[in-house]
Formats: C-alpha cells, sequence, structure tokens
C-alpha cells in the first residue's frame, strides 16, 4: 500500500497530461458553440447601427469570449472529469493502479492538484480579463452598439436623485472632478412626482457644483414645446462623490475596486450584503473547477464490465450540475437577504465537498 500523498511521478505527469488536454478540449467545444450561437443572436443588433461590420463583430468576439471562458471553465473541468476518469476505468487503468495499492484518494490527487492551477489561473483571469471586458461591452451595448467606450472605467445606465429630480445617463466615463457623462437627461419633477420637464444633451461635465450641459434641449411636458439652450448647469446637489457609489456593478469590478465600492456604500449607510456575497463568490466561484474531480470521481471506480460505467458517469455529472444550481440559488437568497453573505458564497460549496468525499469514501476506501 502506498501511502504518499501522490502516486509515482511518472503516473502523476501522465493523468495530470491527460486532465489538461481534455479540460481544454472542452473548454474549446463549449465556448465555440456558446460563441456562435450568442453572435448569431447579436449580430442583427450589432450591425444595425450604421457604419458597424466585421470589424465591430470581431470586436463583440473578444469581450463577449472571456466571459464565455470564465462561466464554463468550471463545466469544462467537470466534463474532463467524467472522460479522464471514464476512460481510465474502461481500459482498466484505475484496476492496475488499485492493485499496485494506490488508494481512491491518491488516484485523484494529480486530478485534484491540476484542478487548483485551473482555479489560480481562473481567478487571475477573471480580475485582469474578464472585469474589464465585461465593464466595456455593457457600456458598448447601452449605446446599441454605437462608438465603443474606451475607458476601462466606463459605467452604464446611471441613474442618480437630484433631489425630487432625476439625473439620468446612458454612459459615465472618468473618476472624481473628471468625470463625463453622456446621453444625459435631467428629469425636473413636481410634488407628485411626475416629470414636468426634461433636459436632454449628448454630453455632460462636472461644473463644481452641478453639471454642465451642452447644447441642451429642452422638453416642457405642459405645452409640448421643445427650445435649444445654450451650456446650462443643472441637477446642483449631484457630486462625483454621490456618483461613485450610485451603482456598483460587481461583474465589472476586480476584487480590490469591489472592496472599496463596499466601504463607500457602508460609509453612506446604504445595504451591501448583496455585493459582499458576490465578493466572496469571486473566490468561491473559481475555486469550484478544484471540486469537479471530486464530484465526478463516481465515474472512476468500480468494474468497467458490470455494466454500471455509464450510470457512474451520469451520476458524477449529475453531482456536478447540482452544485451550480444550488451555488446560484444560495446567491440568489443572499442577495434577497436569507442567507448571509459568506454562507451564500461558501455553503454549496462546503456541502458538495462533504458530498463527494462522502460518495468517495463509502464506495471506494
Amino acid at each position: 500500500m502506498s501511502v504518499g500523498l501522490f502516486p509515482s511521478r511518472t503516473l502523476t505527469l501522465y493523468l495530470a497530461r491527460l486532465f489538461v488536454v481534455r479540460i481544454l478540449a472542452a473548454l474549446v467545444m463549449l465556448v465555440l458553440v456558446l460563441q456562435s450561437l450568442d453572435l448569431l443572436s447579436q449580430s442583427g443588433n450589432i450591425l444595425a447601427h450604421a457604419g458597424n461590420g466585421r470589424a465591430e463583430l470581431g470586436h463583440y468576439i473578444l469581450l463577449r469570449m472571456p466571459q464565455l471562458v470564465a462561466r464554463f471553465l468550471p463545466y469544462s473541468v467537470l466534463l474532463a472529469t467524467i472522460i479522464t476518469l471514464a476512460t481510465l476505468n474502461q481500459n482498466s487503468e484505475v484496476v492496475s493502479m488499485k492493485a499496485a495499492g494506490l488508494s481512491a484518494h491518491q488516484v485523484l490527487a494529480p486530478l485534484l492538484v491540476t484542478a487548483l492551477v485551473v482555479s489560480g489561473l481562473s481567478f487571475a483571469f477573471n480580475e485582469r480579463v474578464v472585469t474589464r471586458a465585461t465593464a466595456t461591452l455593457k457600456a458598448w451595448t447601452a449605446v446599441d452598439y454605437g462608438q465603443i467606450p474606451v475607458d476601462s472605467g466606463v459605467r452604464s445606465n446611471v441613474y442618480l436623485r437630484d433631489g425630487p429630480n432625476i439625473l439620468a445617463a446612458t454612459t459615465l466615463t472618468g473618476e472624481g472632478a473628471a468625470m463625463r457623462m453622456d446621453g444625459v437627461t435631467w428629469y425636473r419633477r413636481d410634488a407628485g412626482a411626475m416629470v414636468t420637464e426634461t433636459v436632454r444633451a449628448r454630453h455632460a461635465v462636472f461644473a463644481a457644483p452641478g453639471w454642465r450641459f451642452d447644447a441642451p434641449v429642452r422638453f416642457d411636458v405642459a405645452t409640448a414645446v421643445s427650445e435649444k439652450l445654450p451650456p446650462t448647469v443643472y441637477a446642483a446637489g449631484v457630486t462625483p462623490a454621490q456618483i461613485a457609489i450610485s451603482k456598483v456593478d460587481a461583474d465589472a469590478q476586480s476584487l480590490a475596486q469591489l472592496s472599496n465600492s463596499i466601504a463607500a456604500l457602508k460609509a453612506a449607510g446604504r445595504r451591501t450584503s448583496e455585493l459582499e456575497g458576490k465578493w466572496w463568490h469571486k473566490i468561491s466561484g473559481p475555486l469550484s473547477a478544484a471540486l469537479m474531480p471530486l464530484l465526478g470521481a463516481v465515474a472512476a471506480f468500480g468494474l468497467a464490465r458490470s455494466g454500471q460505467l455509464l450510470v457512474r458517469a451520469i451520476t458524477g455529472m449529475a453531482l456536478g450540475f447540482a452544485y451550480f444550481v444550488v451555488d446560484n440559488a444560495a446567491l440568489a437568497l443572499g442577495n434577497f437577504g436569507g442567507y448571509t453573505p459568506l454562507l451564500a458564497a461558501w455553503a454549496p460549496f462546503v456541502l458538495f465537498f462533504l458530498i463527494g468525499e462522502t460518495v468517495l469514501i463509502r464506495t471506494e476506501e
């Protein structure tokens, strides 16, 4: 009986290489299929804007693909686990390893370590690439695939309160006094919250106080009369500090940026439980890839000639997909306050880790 954590160096490298190749194959297959379907559904909207063509379609693919990679990498690890272990079982390689004295955990150790490395790479990829691509894509979608925002800190569909009035912007770029709004609208409301006047402009910049609208067009609701005005300042009660905490998109911010946003919201007395849950999920989400070999391990053991290999593979796949369902449900409950942020992000991971260990120990150890 081998007492080391891993099997021999040769066997460890062999299993890890098999696993990595299948992860990449599954990921490429999933991303290509899903990217094609997504592009088919969005190409009409992209090309509907005057001047858009192949370059914009390519740019959309570059922005959308990191999101697909991040979302379906854990699924790819699950599929690769099932394929790798089922193949080893079918070829009686698992039987040979167990006959050599290896335990079930030693057989899985190279796959678990490889999946842990994949989780680390996924976390870094999310922080450096996915958040920026998500922010830019959302801003581009907000302007109906018009002029592509180049500011990585761009935000879209911003709504702010100016006393009883509302200030809205299609996109917002910059920080502090250098903030700039595009597609800006100011709504004047009466005591009954009815809109009595709207002022629209293509651009607005901070005027300390208020926001200077560039060539605004005023529309009076009562008279239905529009008039062009010279550059005018509106929304004197809206400050850059207020904008900084007005809308926080956790998917478009890195872990450090989201930490700062949560701190700013807490200082302003805002509710932050939903964002805290997503903060924790930025860690537990990529780490879910490391859980997949354990959940799919049921496909590795048992005699292939018993006729139960397909059933075991389906069971492993069902356990993996059940994890994603429970994970999404827990996160949704955390957003509504049913769970604490920490529990919403980590309870599914801990639960399915225990389930995977229980199944493995009861059946093979």
